[in-house]
């Protein structure tokens, strides 16, 4: 039982008390046409401007795009993984596109506390995704974060 309680502190995340305006946390993946046609398979998403070149290039896109929530998948990554981290229970998300991303661009989430309130234990995120400087997806994410107490 005590090996369990061990491997079970390690996989613990950030506690709301750990927790400080400004701290900030990353994820980065490049986009693969095959990460493209996995994420229309299983969220049912198939709208051609993801899966056909030829119906993509007469849009203003002028070629494929990814999916805009794979790119916001990348944002549930760094909240899950890094900061806060396991343990925390996504609550909200607001979410502005505002380019595209193409297979082969490398994604960038950054995650940003920007307020903590202690007594709820909630945490309020900046969350970005860039490729290179430029922004591509903005928003804002609460969180419920685990106490000590």
């Amino acid at each position: 039982m005590d090996d369990v309680r061990q491997i079970s502190k390690e996989l613990d995340g950030h506690y709301v008390e750990d927790l400080s305006v400004g701290m900030t946390a990353a994820y980065a993946k490049t986009i693969t046409d095959a990460d493209i046609v996995l994420f229309a398979g299983i969220s049912g998403d198939t709208n051609p401007v993801h899966l056909n070149q030829e119906y993509a290039s007469g849009t203003m896109f002028q070629g494929r795009i990814a999916h805009g929530m794979l790119s916001a998948g990348f944002i549930s990554a760094v909240l899950g993984t890094k900061l806060p981290g396991p343990g925390c229970i996504y609550m909200s998300q607001t979410l502005k596109f505002k380019a595209p991303v193409r297979s082969g661009d490398t994604v960038t989430a950054r995650a940003t506390v920007t307020e903590i309130i202690p007594e709820k234990r909630r945490v309020i995120m900046r969350t970005v995704c860039s490729v290179g400087d430029t922004v591509v997806l903005e928003g804002e994410a609460m969180l419920m974060v685990p106490s000590r107490g």
